[in-house]
């Protein structure tokens, strides 16, 4: 948990084994790196041999084409709840600024929904194990990242259908 009243407050301790699988994007703030037109995103954490944690993004881009990310995440804070991340190659992953943040604002105690964030309030996801929420679950963690101090103006709400990309689906690409 923060002290800094203009830092993002993170949840106090995230059960990394309890967050692992595949979730569901439901919302976003735009980035410049990820298609806005991209539909059944998914993204889905395992456990890397070294204890940090593979990020598989996977979604179907604005061309109707399978498109993969793979990276690697691990936690800077006692409490799992702030992560870097990084997906380029594994051979720059060292470099200082080849990492992002990924912090976990809020999370259902089921851990079927979370609200992630980035520090300077430019980026955020909701997450969900289902590819739908319903209206009043949507509007009250997005009104977590209001309180919060995240403009969601912006806000992008892909398309999903409940398909995952499947390995078969990227081999044939």
């Amino acid at each position: 948990m923060t002290t800094d009243p203009h830092e993002i407050k993170t949840v106090p301790n995230l059960d990394l084994n309890r967050y692992l699988g595949t979730w569901f994007e439901i919302c976003r703030l735009p980035l410049k790196w990820e298609d806005a037109q991209a539909s059944d995103i998914t993204a889905t954490y395992s456990l890397n041999p070294d204890g940090s944690i593979r990020v598989d993004n996977r979604c179907i881009d604005k061309k109707g084409e399978p498109d993969q990310a793979i990276g690697q995440a691990f936690p800077v804070d006692a409490g799992n709840a702030r992560l870097k991340v990084s997906f380029l190659p594994q051979y720059l992953r060292w470099l200082p600024f080849a990492k992002g943040d990924y912090w976990v604002m809020r999370i259902s105690p089921d851990y079927t929904v979370a609200l992630v964030g980035t520090p300077d309030r430019a980026n955020l996801w909701l997450l969900a194990r289902t590819p739908r929420l319903s209206a009043k679950v949507r509007d009250d963690y997005l009104s977590s990242a209001t309180a919060q101090g995240f403009d969601l103006a912006a806000l992008i709400s892909p398309r999903q259908s409940g398909n995952i990309v499947s390995d078969t689906v990227l081999a044939s690409t």
